[in-house]
């Protein structure tokens, strides 16, 4: 969008931009806007917004001198040009301004205002002291394209029953395809929400899209499931992270949101002296919340069983815990394929350490079988092979 220059700016960041977009496509629904600030503490305190469990009240509040200047002196019926990155992406019709309290807000998300949290102190300094409320328009294709892309593909399928699965794939592991094919089973169609952090911590995600879409293009029916990336800014964090995935689930055509029974926001709450749990708000949503169990690799059953039926102790358990799989992959070294299948492996070691091997393809047929054939082989084609070279037994 070209910058207008004649409308006062307010500037954001990435993660308000996209929020802005999740709320302007629907996909947090029944939220359609930014709250005034009548609308912003009747949600605070209820925790409920037209009938509908909402965790905390949907605001703009930009931090920043400029900003702060802007929106002291705003007027009602101002048009003002949102920012994003230095590049104009919509505009903003005031309605109202207002004054909110940083660490009350913080408290709504997270439960605390202690700085010591990993979220806080970073949600704290992107919280300006004045916040906005009126209609906007904001640009951000991805958002409005895989929506679009998820209609298309319901439709084209008849799909009825339609379970969401939120996942990092970081890496993909086995106990993950796991609940990912008992995921499909039981459904028409499987939307994966693959979620895509503002900030690095792990693979990065072209990486973790890659492998999640070579999985489901060789070992699944291509056809009934669908990648979506989901942006995971900080209104996803904290203990009500459930109950917006569940919204977007929802508002993406889900009939069923899986979690793994191990996910934290399925622990109780107390709201207004009442305890709740994601499945008191499921059923206002009306979108059923169901649990898979945990996975571990049995060294006496020699198969991924379910930690709460299998009969060895736990010393007899291999565990999928991803940092560190994550480990062994940051330092080069291929995890065991009963942590993760070799393709995943070999396409994430190929992208992380390109041009490792000096003269692969000498190196490639010093050690590989072959037909007898001249072929060229990529790094991701040797690391394969060297897998199923590891997996040999003949010789025990």
């Amino acid at each position: 969008m070209a910058s207008s220059r004649k409308n006062r700016q307010l500037y954001i960041d990435a993660e308000a931009h996209s929020t802005l977009a999740l709320v302007q496509e629907g996909l947090i629904s029944p939220v359609d806007g930014l709250m005034s600030e009548d609308e912003a503490i009747e949600v605070d305190k209820s925790k409920m917004y037209k009938g509908v469990p909402y965790p905390f009240a949907f605001i703009l509040a930009p931090s920043g001198k400029r900003n702060e200047e802007v929106l002291k002196t705003a007027k009602r019926g101002e048009v003002l040009e949102l920012v994003s990155g230095g590049v104009a992406i919509g505009e903003l019709t005031v309605e109202s301004t207002y004054d909110i309290d940083k660490e009350q807000r913080v408290i709504c998300i997270y439960g605390t205002a202690d700085p010591s949290h990993p979220n806080v102190k970073d949600t704290m300094s992107r919280l300006g002291n004045i916040a906005v409320n009126g209609k906007y328009t904001v640009e951000y294709p991805l958002i409005s394209t895989n929506l679009k892309k998820v209609q298309k593909l319901i439709e084209h399928q008849n799909a009825k029953e339609i379970s969401g699965f939120m996942i990092t794939a970081n890496p993909l592991n086995r106990a993950q395809e796991r609940m990912i094919r008992q995921a499909l089973d039981k459904s028409d169609m499987l939307i994966l929400f693959l979620l895509k952090p503002f900030k690095s911590g792990g693979l990065r995600f072209d990486i973790r899209y890659e492998a999640i879409m070579s999985f489901i293009e060789n070992f699944l029916p291509a056809n009934r499931v669908v990648v979506v990336p989901l942006e995971n800014t900080y209104i996803f964090s904290g203990y009500n992270e459930l109950v917006l995935d569940a919204l977007v689930a929802k508002n993406f055509g889900c009939t069923r949101l899986i979690v793994g029974k191990n996910h934290a926001g399925l622990g109780l709450y107390y709201d207004e002296n009442r305890l709740n749990s994601i499945f008191d708000a499921s059923e206002a949503i009306k979108l059923d919340v169901s649990t898979v169990d945990q996975y571990v690799y049995c060294n006496l059953c020699r198969t991924l069983v379910s930690s709460s039926i299998c009969p060895h102790g736990q010393h007899h358990h291999i565990h999928y815990h991803s940092p560190s799989i994550m480990k062994l992959i940051k330092a080069g070294i291929m995890p065991p394929s009963v942590l993760v299948r070799r393709e995943v492996s070999a396409s994430i070691l190929s992208t992380l350490f390109p041009d490792r091997f000096e003269n692969l393809q000498e190196l490639y047929d010093s050690l590989i079988p072959n037909d007898g054939i001249m072929e060229e082989h990529s790094e991701e084609d040797f690391y394969i092979k060297l897998m199923g070279m590891y997996q040999t037994t003949s010789l025990t």
